[in-house]
């Protein structure tokens, strides 16, 4: 029971560190796409991801890199699993990831909205959101793109200090 303990212990802290392919500033457990690592009774490492979105292309670099991080510190056998359930939101960057995606020029997002059983209203008119520049923290901001280098982040500009940043978005 200790060596699995200890097992699952290194294996958890090896693929914590994985960095995220597309935000490399961030590890897997910054992102909180990283749900979970056990060891199996018969010593197989399995490590949860859950994407960020449905057909995440980063997803087969994340599963690949996982698995590479952990055979090369000496754990044969591995098996990478995709949770869906529950699925992936903002709320799970952690606080050092939000950190680290402002000092690196990205706008982290804010807190997803919540959502009570029942119908989703539907809004016609545009949604005006905030978003606070990570340069100079101005909230003089607008959107200049829906889409950015990814799906899952969008183009901003400083209306105040004029620099262009990408914003990750709530979901």
């Amino acid at each position: 029971m200790v060596t699995v303990l200890t097992d699952v212990r290194r294996a958890r802290h090896i693929a914590e560190r994985v960095p995220d392919p597309e935000l490399p500033m961030l590890t897997l457990a910054d992102l909180g796409v990283l749900r979970s690592v056990e060891v199996t009774d018969d010593g197989t490492v399995v490590a949860s991801l859950t994407p960020t979105y449905s057909g995440c292309p980063a997803m087969a670099e994340m599963r690949a890199d996982v698995a590479a991080r952990l055979r090369g510190a000496g754990f044969a056998r591995v098996e990478i699993r995709t949770v869906l359930d529950p699925p992936w939101t903002s709320d799970w960057i952690t606080p050092e990831g939000r950190r680290k995606l402002a000092e690196n020029g990205i706008a982290p997002p804010g807190a997803a909205p919540r959502r009570v059983a029942g119908p989703v209203p539907l809004v016609l008119s545009p949604v005006r959101r905030t978003v606070a520049c990570p340069r100079c923290g101005s909230a003089d901001t607008e959107e200049t793109s829906r889409f950015a280098a990814t799906s899952c982040k969008a183009l901003w500009r400083c209306l105040a200090c004029r620099e262009p940043f990408e914003y990750v978005k709530e979901i």
